[in-house]
């Protein structure tokens, strides 16, 4: 199955950002094929209506690493109770054929406690994009947000956040499995 997994953090070594590279390796530790997007490494040109971004290369990218996923994962740090500004511009550039029927997981750090605000906020845009939200997200904060600095070694993160991290990703999964078996039908 492909995964396609934004990073939409604007910041180099962002918890978010991380916590999505281990999902990444989670994902691809399970046999699936998953293209990380981490738009703090290719930043995507302001959404514009009059501009469609043709000439745009990472642009490009994006939209057809969005397209040809079977399934997504959303990750960004929350900023004002809400998603960060990369994440959602990314997201304006892309439509219902990219998300129409696909599994998406949110994810979430936060420097406070949870970051409820920004994945309740991404959960509406997916809503909107027509994909299907995974009835479970990650949110990290506070101490649980120290296992994905970016010194921390994956071995490190503290069991019972790795614990709660790999049984989401696995019901994600799980999920997106099931929706690409039906689409088949």
């Amino acid at each position: 199955m492909k995964i396609a997994i934004v990073a939409g953090s604007n910041h180099g070594a962002a918890t978010s950002t991380r916590l999505a590279t281990y999902i990444q390796h989670l994902a691809t530790q399970d046999q699936h094929e998953v293209t990380l997007i981490d738009l703090y490494k290719t930043p995507l040109p302001f959404y514009t209506p009059e501009d469609d971004g043709k000439d745009h290369q990472a642009l490009g990218a994006f939209k057809q690493a969005m397209l040809s996923a079977d399934a997504i994962v959303l990750a960004t740090p929350e900023y004002h109770s809400g998603m960060s500004g990369v994440l959602k511009n990314a997201l304006d550039h892309v439509g219902q054929d990219h998300f129409h029927n696909k599994a998406v997981l949110s994810v979430s750090s936060s420097g406070g406690a949870v970051a409820v605000s920004s994945l309740t906020q991404m959960q509406t845009t997916v809503r909107n994009l027509h994909g299907i939200n995974s009835p479970e997200w990650i949110s990290i904060g506070g101490d649980q947000r120290k296992s994905f600095r970016e010194d921390a070694l994956f071995e490190d993160i503290h069991p019972d956040v790795d614990k709660r991290v790999r049984r989401v990703v696995g019901s994600f999964l799980q999920l997106a499995e099931q929706l690409v078996g039906a689409a088949k039908l």
